[in-house]
């Protein structure tokens, strides 16, 4: 059996119960917007050719959202490096933020408008920022 990356048990648990999709973070902001009218899609990947998948997306209008959670993403605010096994969790959220710049620019060149947002950021501001973005 392969050993596990995970520093204890616990650890693996608690790493494997974090969710890819449908945050209460996304839920919030989900709700929102539905309220208002505005439908999209969800978990969907605006350029078919590459795998990487936005939260919330308008196809019509070409705006891909990303609510990114502070820990995975690098939050200025609330990110933080665990103090046991840094060597594995410091390039790993390193890559992370280097693949949303990435992300971003090739979408960008694709004629997509890139929202993204903290998770911890109000569900009711980041839908009136997208409603806006939406509705011009």
């Amino acid at each position: 059996m392969k050993a596990s990356w995970a520093t204890s048990d616990g650890t693996r648990k608690s790493m494997l119960a974090n969710k890819r999709r449908d945050t209460s973070s996304e839920l919030a902001v989900r709700r929102e917007l539905h309220a208002r009218g505005l439908r999209y899609r969800v978990d969907f990947a605006p350029l078919p050719e590459f795998r990487r998948k936005a939260d919330i997306v308008f196809t019509r209008a070409r705006i891909a959202v990303f609510i990114d959670g502070c820990f995975w993403h690098g939050c200025p605010t609330h990110a933080t490096i665990p103090k046991k096994n840094v060597e594995y969790w410091r390039p790993k959220l390193a890559a992370n933020i280097d693949r949303d710049r990435d992300t971003d620019l090739r979408l960008s060149a694709a004629g997509w408008a890139v929202s993204r947002f903290w998770e911890h950021e109000s569900p009711i501001a980041v839908a009136n920022t997208i409603h806006d973005l939406v509705r011009v």
